[in-house]
């Protein structure tokens, strides 16, 4: 019997695929527990409507992604530290700051765990963080700082 997963099945395979398996596992293990159905014209039909419908999905959501990568390398983040003596900064600039002066400055939301630093940022002058906005799309975002 074809039957259409519906979850992950450690034995048999991956969400949405069409895998055979016996008649009797089928009716007793895999339909029962509701973790696939029978491969039908119309459950093939869904599938297929299914599987497009997120390809296109993926294909807005990386779109998107590249245009704000765009819009992005254009901005300017401008924050400011406190210095002491001889210009040394107290502390650093986390990715917390630099997403809530994206949000206050731009008027834009970058979440800060998308936000990659090498290392902290503990000296003023501009620098040129990345921000990984989709799995295949890295923005370049300018954080420009300075003294308080």
């Amino acid at each position: 019997m074809k039957v259409i997963l519906l979850e992950d099945v450690k034995s048999l395979g991956k969400k949405d695929d069409i895998v055979t398996v016996n008649d009797g596992y089928a009716r007793n293990f895999v339909l029962p527990k509701k973790l696939g159905v029978e491969a039908t014209r119309s459950n093939l039909n869904d599938l297929k409507l299914k599987k497009s419908n997120e390809a296109k999905l993926a294909k807005e959501q990386l779109e998107a992604a590249q245009a704000f990568a765009k819009e992005m390398e254009a901005d300017e983040v401008v924050l400011s530290i406190k210095a002491g003596e001889g210009g040394r900064t107290f502390g650093s600039v986390s990715t917390k700051e630099i997403a809530q002066g994206y949000k206050a400055q731009c008027g834009k939301e970058i979440d800060k765990k998308k936000i990659i630093l090498p290392e902290a940022i503990k000296s003023f002058g501009v620098f040129e963080v990345s921000v990984k906005l989709h799995p295949s799309v890295t923005g370049k975002l300018k954080v420009k700082v300075t003294e308080k």
